[in-house]
């Protein structure tokens, strides 16, 4: 890929819209940015990539440029659907991702994480475990910080950890992952892909370029397409694979590895993000005395099961980056006392009737919220009891406090994205977050 002297794009003013402006230009080319987006929303970001040296086009005259250029850059978080990058295609103007970029100028080994969920768990215990045993790297990509954005320091690397979306593996080229890691595969995104099986097939091209010499860290259940890499397989939920969960106790090919209750993390699905973190070590030729204590260590990041308080007997936990039905349901399974369950959201084009049985089983009642509150609740209310709070997510904890017994937990997993009511995850987590914690116990109330 020639970078010195070109005239490049780069189609979004993001992070890592940004962060790839900012490593063409320290490799000599010369870089515009493009983004349809208001440009007084976006005056910061143009006066930074500005002051960089890049040309910033910003609003309606973006979508329609008609400068030259020799290579543009795809922003994970821009829709190649839009007006924006079809005016690029159809000038034959050639796209590869911000990943591809990356990958090519990062000249490292690369570990990359994909999967509808457990991607950021995984990737940060993947970083914790190869540090703790020595091994230099740093973790990135859709995680955060860009993969392009840790390029020049990862050239010191000895192999970089990415977390890699769908969005991202949609234009690549040549990027071949030295491991590759699926996690496992669920509805969602289904406001971006016109089917599932065009976003199954997005998040698959993670093997495309893999030969023989590679290795694929794999989730048994899921049954993909011939692989050319060595496999390792894993799975909580099924017999047959290489790693497996039994009582609790994570083995490898039937031999004890690591108890659950000797970590910091909650549930089936974190031990299969632990399974595959363990089969990374081994693909690097490391051993379990090693690995273990640093995955002994590792707290979770929020929003992600994570247990804020006790009250009143009563357990709060929030999930919040639960956006999609998978990560509900696997929310859900773990648990094993009565759960009063706050969901809900934007539409993101899916229906929620897989969980209903699951919710049926699990749940006391089911708080709902957002766009989807009146569709889930004509689909679950003849199973379980349901209380459609509109859009206050206070009214959502109040409610289901009342509804809470002794011994209950009360489980903030929306199933589904809230940009209809929050910024993202964080931001609707954040604030569940501090409405629990401004909670008073019942014998202090008047």
């Amino acid at each position: 890929m020639k970078i010195q002297s070109q005239h490049i794009a780069v189609l979004g003013a993001g992070e890592s819209g940004g962060a790839a402006a900012r490593l063409l230009l320290a490799e000599g080319a010369r870089v515009t940015v493009l983004d349809s987006g208001d440009p007084a929303a976006l005056r910061e970001k143009i006066s930074a990539l500005t002051k960089d040296g890049a040309k910033v086009i910003a609003g309606a005259p973006a979508d329609s440029d008609t400068s030259e250029y020799d290579l543009a850059i795809l922003s994970p978080g821009i829709d190649p659907a839009t007006a924006l990058v079809q005016n690029f295609r159809a000038r034959g103007i050639p796209i590869v991702g911000e990943l591809e970029l990356a990958f090519v100028l990062c000249a490292r080994p690369v570990i990359a994480i994909t999967g509808t969920n457990g991607k950021t768990t995984t990737t940060q215990l993947i970083e914790k475990i190869l540090l703790g045993c020595g091994v230099k790297t740093v973790a990135c990509g859709n995680i955060g910080p860009a993969f392009s954005g840790k390029v020049i320091e990862g050239r010191a690397m000895d192999v970089m950890t990415v977390e890699v979306s769908s969005f991202q593996l949609e234009e690549i080229k040549s990027f071949r992952p030295t491991v590759a890691v699926w996690l496992g595969f669920a509805p969602d995104h289904l406001d971006r892909y016109p089917s599932l099986q065009s976003y199954f097939d997005a998040k698959a091209r993670i093997f495309e370029n893999q030969t023989a010499d590679d290795w694929a860290v794999v989730n048994l259940r899921d049954k993909l397409p011939p692989l050319k890499a060595r496999r390792i397989t894993f799975s909580a939920y099924e017999r047959g694979g290489d790693f497996e969960l039994r009582d609790g106790v994570i083995h490898f090919q039937g031999k004890p590895v690591l108890k659950m209750s000797d970590t910091h993390l909650r549930g089936s699905h974190n031990a299969e993000n632990l399974m595959a973190t363990l089969a990374v070590g081994l693909t690097r030729g490391l051993d379990f005395a090693q690995m273990l204590p640093p995955l002994r260590e590792y707290r979770a990041l929020p929003h992600r099961c994570e247990l804020i308080r006790t009250l009143d007997g009563v357990d709060y936990v929030n999930d919040s980056k639960a956006t999609n039905l998978d990560s509900l349901e696997k929310a859900l399974a773990g648990e094993t006392r009565k759960v009063v369950l706050i969901a809900g959201g934007k539409d993101k084009g899916f229906e929620f009737d897989s969980v209903t049985d699951l919710v049926a089983e699990k749940c006391r009642c089911a708080v709902l919220l957002g766009d989807m509150a009146e569709r889930i609740e004509r689909l679950w209310s003849p199973r379980v009891p349901c209380v459609n709070v509109g859009r206050s997510l206070e009214k959502a904890l109040h409610t289901a406090r009342s509804q809470a017994h002794g011994g209950d937990i009360v489980l903030f997993s929306p199933g589904t994205s809230s940009f209809d009511m929050f910024r993202n995850y964080a931001d609707r987590g954040n604030q569940f977050r501090q409405l629990v914690q401004s909670l008073t116990p019942k014998e202090s109330q008047p």
